[in-house]
């Protein structure tokens, strides 16, 4: 038995990724104002994360608002916990790729998908290529937009080991965003503003994200139309 299609979600997805699509350019021209002031346009250069007066404590909290943002439309957008879950998880993808479009599109930055940047600094700075965070949201995009336009069948309980092959992949994905900071974190604030991360764990990144797409190759395997049964062969008499 296959998911039971829910086409009136389909008008909820387009809301959550228009409101994501919005919400991507005013981070992004926050971004842009925030590092024209600063003079960093260009993350990866000496001294990233310069004492600036109160920005620090701002950004902390613009950073949290931002989740709590993402998370309030997923609660409106979905009727059941799953399809929150998936919008959710659906406009935190979205809002992630594009205000990496929109930041190209206002200032120029950045020049490749290899371009070191600081995704969050909760509760260590982020560090990891701009390609890293887009292959974690294209996950995020299909496994919501899977989950919140299908109902899962009766028949097929929730599959813990997927989820706990998922939960690992985030650990250990999160820990890559954050092995330098983590590195230095002994140092106190000053050794963590003048951070700058040499090398990226791709082996074990991509470790991370095959664990992580396990849900949605669950879904996936799901979603598979039934074929019915062969019919028997039968013989003709003469």
């Amino acid at each position: 038995m296959s998911p039971k299609s829910s086409s009136p979600n389909l008008g909820r997805w387009l809301i959550v990724v228009i409101y994501a699509l919005a919400m991507a350019w005013v981070e992004a021209a926050v971004v842009y104002y925030l590092r024209s002031h600063i003079d960093r346009i260009e993350p990866y250069q000496a001294l990233p994360l310069p004492h600036a007066g109160g920005f620090g404590m701002a950004e902390f909290i613009r950073e949290i608002a931002t989740l709590v943002m993402l998370l309030t439309v997923g609660m409106l957008a979905g009727k059941t916990w799953r399809a929150r879950a998936g919008f959710t998880l659906l406009a935190f993808g979205v809002w992630d790729i594009f205000y990496h479009v929109f930041l190209k599109v206002m200032c120029g930055w950045s020049n490749s998908l290899l371009d070191w940047d600081i995704l969050f600094l909760v509760p260590l700075p982020w560090w990891r290529p701009v390609l890293a965070p887009a292959l974690v949201s294209v996950l995020m995009i299909a496994w919501g937009t899977l989950a919140s336009q299908s109902e899962p069948p009766v028949s097929k309980p929730t599959n813990w080991k997927v989820w706990l092959l998922n939960l690992t992949g985030v650990g250990l994905a999160l820990y890559v965003f954050m092995a330098e900071a983590l590195r230095v974190a002994g140092g106190g604030v000053g050794a963590l503003r003048h951070l700058l991360p040499e090398q990226f764990n791709w082996p074990m990144f991509l470790i991370a994200l095959a664990l992580m797409s396990a849900p949605v190759v669950r879904l996936l395997l799901l979603l598979r139309p039934n074929k019915p049964p062969l019919p028997a062969m039968q013989t003709v008499a003469d």
